[in-house]
């Protein structure tokens, strides 16, 4: 018998929850125990997500910037590919930021949704560990970025600091000789590979952890939180449209001198493939077909340009962690300052890289963003009612940022992409 895909058994579970803590909250009947068992249940499994962010991130970034920089392609094809990569994450999280900070999905007739979402947290208590900061404090950011010890700064979970090391770790373990630098490399992919494992036995335990944070909601609130977790992915999937309709295209157009159109159409194998299974590296054989039968791009592009895509390219999932943190923020009635929302678009843009390859990577990227900037991690339990959908979008949104890419740097490297060449219509 086959087994149930780990997104239908969380669809099942939400179904179930959302039954169950309805017709408990409307008899009045074992509410009270449901409630207590949910919220167990749900806090035992935010918990064992937190319980995977230090390791996890420490291993992922070091083993991934050790690989680029030993690949021996960390030349002029490298450097543009990481380049390109780097821009249209940056532009995809700007655009997820200047929408949630335009509709504001957080509020709702200009109150805060905190009690609608039943987040836990005192709202003073989340300011002040917050903070009130504007852009004369941007100084902090650089200073955090280098801890004095970063085993307290790992204890506090200080995920700049973390992250700043680890590259810095990553970069010069490539520096070594190779007798030196080995061991090193193997010990910390072994890390890596034990922290993926941890990862997937924590979400074999999802739909149960899921069952109790949206039994929990209901419970409390009732039916009052879809509206503004429906707004919320609205919000999303209008961000993800117009990186892949206007900001990708875009650059297709004026860098690379081919037809977005002709692109798009091109692709749509591979989006479509990358939708229905929410994975990159899945979709890889079918976007490298796609590039290099379709689009033209040779394959001594393509073979080093989509995988590496594939691994730290997440255009999709980088404006989703931000998008969802300004919203969680916004639930929590804190008006975000320039300095605290930098903060997310610069960890927002390494975690991307750092754990895209790690099954339901953008769950533990927004917990490490939430505990960077002091909001309570426990609140991602409310973005799990649209999280598989979203997901499906952000996934289709980054195979075509890593397609894109792929053509642009051919042209720069002096390729033709044939197969999606402007007409003179379109010149």
């Amino acid at each position: 018998m086959r087994k149930l895909k780990l997104h239908w058994q969380i669809l099942i579970a939400i179904i179930v929850a959302v039954i169950l803590a309805a017709l408990s909250r409307e008899s009045g009947i074992g509410s009270e125990p449901l409630y207590a068992v949910s919220d167990f249940l749900g806090t035992l499994f935010i918990s064992a997500l937190k319980m995977l962010i230090v390791p996890l991130i420490a291993s992922s970034i070091i083993i991934g910037v050790a690989g680029i920089g030993s690949s021996g392609n960390l030349g002029k094809l490298g450097g543009k590919t990481l380049m390109f990569y780097a821009l249209t994450t940056l532009l995809a999280i700007l655009v997820g930021l200047f929408l949630v900070n335009l509709v504001q999905p957080g509020l709702a007739d200009g109150k805060p949704v905190r009690d609608l979402l039943a987040l836990d947290a005192d709202t003073a208590d989340v300011i002040e560990h917050v903070g009130n900061k504007d852009a004369g404090d941007v100084i902090e950011i650089f200073l955090r970025m280098v801890p004095p010890n970063i085993v307290a700064a790992a204890a506090k979970g200080e995920m700049l600091g973390i992250i700043f090391f680890c590259l810095l770790f990553g970069y010069f373990m490539t520096r070594l000789d190779h007798e030196i630098a080995e061991p090193l490399f193997r010990f910390w992919n072994g890390v890596f590979h034990v922290m993926m494992r941890m990862t997937e036995w924590v979400m074999m335990f999802a739909p149960i952890g899921v069952f109790g944070l949206v039994s929990r909601v209901v419970i409390k609130t009732g039916f009052d939180a879809a509206g503004p977790l429906l707004i919320f992915a609205l919000v999303v999937l209008a961000a993800l449209a117009f990186h892949t309709l206007v900001t990708l295209p875009l650059l297709l157009k004026l860098v690379a001198r081919v037809s977005p159109l002709a692109m798009l159409r091109v692709i749509s194998p591979a989006m479509l493939m990358a939708f229905s299974t929410a994975s990159s590296s899945a979709t890889l054989p079918v976007t490298m077909e796609c590039v290099e039968k379709g689009a033209g791009v040779s394959n001594r592009i393509s073979s080093f340009v989509l995988p590496l895509g594939a691994t730290v390219n997440m255009n999709g999932t980088a404006l989703y962690e931000c998008v969802a943190a300004l919203f969680l923020a916004q639930a929590y009635g804190l008006e975000l300052g320039f300095v605290t929302q930098f903060s997310i678009v610069v960890i927002a843009l390494v975690t991307s890289i750092g754990v895209a390859g790690i099954p339901s990577a953008s769950l533990v990227a927004i917990a490490i963003i939430l505990a960077a900037v002091g909001l309570p991690v426990e609140a991602i339990g409310v973005l799990f009612v649209f999280d598989r959908v979203l997901d499906m979008a952000r996934t289709s949104v980054n195979v075509f940022g890593d397609a894109s890419c792929a053509v642009i740097v051919a042209r720069l490297q002096g390729e033709e992409a044939k197969g999606v060449q402007l007409s003179s219509g379109d010149a």
